[in-house]
């Protein structure tokens, strides 16, 4: 049995945390890790805020505004925003082509597609951490919640509508980097109907920064990657033509889950800020998504599962995504059966494990690969999202335990960017901004302050 880390302890993660975002800060974005992601990713960016929120309110509202700042006109928050001063990285501003993409903000660096829309979530923590300290930072958190309802809200929409043009309640996205799980089982059969073209040369810098490249996806992976950038640069990003042309059309579970689910926080805020306008469009698309998701379990397995729009397939791989409803809201009989698989030997409760955490992909799954990426590795950032999940949706018990072992995992203070399950070896980069924003939020939530 895993027990939480002592006070003291507690208090040197968190300030270690502190730390680390103090260092990756550049300033009105923070590098989401240092040398090998030196600049903004959308979801990181809501993680980060979070953290920051936990000791600087104001740094946390100039986080997100700097994302906000990168919206398309389209609503789409790119799911980079470049920094200019940070040279280096692969695939560039240039090689993703957005300078021809008609809905980019001028003047502003960034990808050409989107992650998982969690940001109303990081609005809703900086609202509840400003107003816990008053003054200024609770008048900076107001304004700011206020001020960037219909943002959020355009966001929401365009989501609702260009990625779910049947209105299935399913978030379609083109690119497994738009789920943010690169490269789990989940996409395997829909990368392995895709046979690239001409991909103009590259130089990977992922595999610079870990000490063993099997931790990142293959060269294979990769260069399918980058033929779907080819793929919509050839439309400049145009949403209705990238439905012709984009060979990865798949129906995201989990993208949904945190749509529904951030939709309804939205949709708090902006009751909250009498924004009744908005109110019921976002309750929509929260109610559509969440029967969305439910309408995906696989009877045989209880998990969710993603659709191959192309193949006209369900995706039924055994990854963390497939606990989608614990992470939307659910029935209490489908909550209840989805936490005692969570809890049980396929999941948490494998005796192998060194914390009691959900890896990336069942260990039992004979796709699963304890240090590659998201094929077996845990995630603290998405073990804090799924015990904020089931805290708001009702189950404190389970938030208190992924806590008590999200920071028993995170006392090695290297922060790493996912951790092998058996041996608890910190993989990918270190300090890793969203892991120590993770680390800060599990603290605060023990009435443990950064300092």
């Amino acid at each position: 049995m895993t027990t939480t880390p002592a006070g003291p302890a507690v208090e040197g993660i968190a300030r270690a945390a502190a730390a680390v975002l103090r260092r990756n800060d550049a300033g009105t974005m923070t590098r989401a890790a240092p040398g090998l992601y030196p600049h903004m990713w959308s979801w990181d960016s809501a993680f980060i805020a979070i953290g920051l929120a936990r000791f600087d309110v104001p740094r946390a509202i100039r986080e997100l505004q700097t994302l906000l700042d990168a919206q398309w006109s389209t609503g789409m928050i790119p799911h980079i925003v470049f920094n200019p001063d940070e040279p280096g990285y692969f695939p560039d501003f240039a090689r993703w082509g957005t300078e021809r993409a008609a809905a980019r903000p001028a003047g502003v660096q960034t990808s050409g597609i989107c992650q998982p829309p969690v940001h109303s979530i990081a609005v809703r923590h900086i609202l509840d951490r400003g107003r816990e300290r008053g003054g200024a930072d609770e008048a900076a958190a107001e304004e700011f919640a206020r001020g960037s309802l219909d943002a959020w809200t355009a966001w929401h929409h365009w989501l609702a509508s260009v990625r779910d043009p049947d209105r299935s309640g399913l978030v379609e996205i083109h690119h497994s980097w738009e789920s943010g799980f690169d490269n789990s089982p989940r996409w395997d059969a829909a990368y392995a109907r895709i046979h690239p073209g001409e991909v103009p040369p590259f130089q990977r810098r992922d595999t610079l920064h870990v000490a063993d490249a099997s931790e990142r996806p293959t060269n294979e992976e990769y260069t399918r990657y980058l033929w779907l950038v080819e793929q919509l640069k050839s439309v400049d990003y145009d949403d209705a033509a990238a439905l012709d042309v984009v060979d990865f059309r798949v129906k995201d579970v989990f993208f949904s889950a945190v749509l529904a689910v951030a939709s309804d926080v939205l949709a708090d805020l902006a009751d909250e800020f009498c924004r009744t306008d908005l109110v019921p469009g976002l309750r929509d698309i929260a109610d559509r998504f969440r029967l969305g998701v439910r309408s995906t379990i696989d009877p045989a397995t209880q998990l969710a599962r993603d659709f191959d729009v192309r193949a006209g397939e369900w995706i039924g791989a055994e990854t963390i995504a497939g606990f989608a409803p614990l992470f939307a809201g659910t029935s209490a009989g489908i909550a209840s059966g989805q936490t005692a698989l969570l809890r049980g030997e396929r999941w948490m409760g494998d005796p192998r494990l060194r914390f009691p955490l959900p890896p990336s992909t069942s260990p039992a799954s004979p796709a699963f690969r304890p240090s590659t990426y998201w094929r077996g590795p845990t995630w603290p950032f998405l073990t804090l999202l799924l015990g904020w999940a089931v805290d708001r949706h009702g189950d404190p018990e389970l938030a208190a335990d992924l806590r008590t072992a999200s920071l028993a995992q995170l006392a090695d203070l290297a922060f790493g960017e996912y951790y092998q399950p058996f041996t608890g070896e910190p993989l990918g980069s270190h300090d890793q901004s969203w892991t120590a924003a993770a680390a800060l939020e599990w603290a605060g939530q023990l009435g443990v302050a950064a300092g």
